[in-house]
């Protein structure tokens, strides 16, 4: 159910009103440095001490701490911030999970503006991490504000969640929180998680695809090119077994989804090390790797058994080894259904803010969404944005900043 025309007015009234706070915020936010230690950093303690001060200041009350201990940072803690506000009835809670660690800024000759400096541009905010993922957080910190400074209760309770090490697997983030306290998120409970977009902000994330990395080494006999009877090319049998799986995988795996774009399982070789350093050496050694993307309920171990399959007979007609690891195998999580409560709510709230047609979407990508999916609590994935995360020259709209706080204070009010 939408809001009452007079309560959208107010909140719309109220949160454009925080247009150039959220600006200062996110310039806030930004120069904090939260890049975690798999990125060389020191992770996000600083960054959780400036939102502990700025959630008290803006009246949304004192942060829970479920701090993680990594030995790699300097204070031996990864911090993760809970802040609640009181609803009319509970349950449910409404949740907006978003993440405080950043990537690193890569090669800062490709940056135009400082990175960890933001700039305004044409309505743009410039800076690394400022549209992964401080704009969710900014959002649901003025989303909450606004329902707060309006004198309003929610609808239900609304939590935020913010967590260190979703760049890294969450380990030190959510999947830590959730353990240590495995009552805080109900199957019951709305669950937001503002780290995936689109433009037009219509694509609601409900589903992703199993993710599979392969690393294959192909092992020969290394000899001089000009005498190639002395060697056996791991090269050529490399690239026969690159082919071979390629056509072969597209083959076999061939049901589609139209949740997902593409809406196939895609096979893909990607990386490919180097071999020898010299052109008149044929190399003994040859490694390259495929990403798969495996459509949720097609069997991962199928797919397992083609790729060995494919290399027994490769090796058998070029006489090399090759020996296969897995160093990313991780199953789809059960989708989020299309009935489950919090996808009507937010399709009404995107509606009642954006206008159009919201639609259900699968991904190739992972998303932290899929850590609440695993244990049975639906949750949705959604925010505006042009998609410039860990890019050079990362930007948010400030519009978009604006609107999806609207979207989030019409989520917290819903029915009102």
């Amino acid at each position: 159910m939408m809001l009452s025309p007079e309560l959208a007015d107010r909140l719309r009234w109220r949160i454009e009103g925080y247009r150039n706070a959220m600006v200062d915020f996110q310039r806030d936010l930004t120069a904090v440095n939260a890049v975690g230690p798999d990125g060389g950093g020191e992770g996000e303690w600083h960054r959780a001490a400036f939102l502990k001060e700025e959630l008290l200041r803006l009246g949304l009350g004192r942060a829970h701490e479920y701090n993680a201990l990594d030995n790699r940072v300097y204070t031996g803690q990864r911090p993760n911030l809970v802040v609640r506000l009181e609803g009319r009835e509970c349950p449910p809670t409404v949740w907006v999970m978003a993440h405080m660690d950043t990537v690193p800024p890569g090669d800062f000759d490709l940056w135009d503006t400082p990175p960890f400096d933001v700039v305004e541009r044409e309505g743009r905010l410039y800076g690394r991490g400022v549209e992964d993922n401080q704009q969710g957080l900014t959002s649901a910190v003025f989303a909450a504000r606004a329902v707060l400074e309006e004198g309003l209760l929610p609808t239900s309770d609304v939590g935020l969640l913010f967590v260190s090490d979703e760049e890294s697997g969450n380990r030190f983030g959510l999947e830590h929180v959730l353990r240590e306290a495995p009552d805080l998120v109900s199957p019951s409970d709305l669950v937001l998680v503002p780290d995936f977009g689109s433009a037009e902000g219509l694509e609601l994330e409900v589903a992703e695809k199993s993710i599979l990395q392969v690393e294959f080494t192909v092992k020969g006999k290394q000899a001089h090119a000009s005498m190639p009877e002395l060697a056996v090319n791991a090269h050529r049998a490399a690239a026969q077994l690159t082919v071979r799986l390629d056509l072969r995988l597209h083959a076999r795996f061939t049901r589609t989804d139209p949740v997902f774009l593409p809406p196939e399982s895609t096979f893909e070789p990607t990386r490919r090390d180097s071999n020898v350093p010299n052109i008149n050496t044929i190399p003994g050694t040859d490694r390259f790797c495929f990403d798969c993307r495996v459509l949720p309920g097609e069997d991962i171990a199928g797919v397992q058994g083609q790729i060995e399959e494919t290399a027994v007979q490769v090796e058998q007609e070029f006489g090399v080894e090759v020996s296969i690891a897995y160093p990313g195998l991780l199953p789809a999580a059960p989708p989020t259904a299309a009935n489950a409560p919090v996808v009507p709510a937010l399709i009404d709230a995107v509606k009642a803010i954006r206008g159009g047609e919201p639609r259900l979407v699968g991904i190739g990508g992972g998303t932290v969404a899929a850590v609440f999916r695993r244990r049975g609590i639906p949750a949705v994935a959604w925010s505006t944005s042009d998609q410039t995360a860990h890019q050079p020259n990362e930007y948010c709209v400030v519009d978009n900043l604006v609107s999806d706080a609207l979207v989030m204070a019409h989520l917290f009010l819903r029915g009102q």
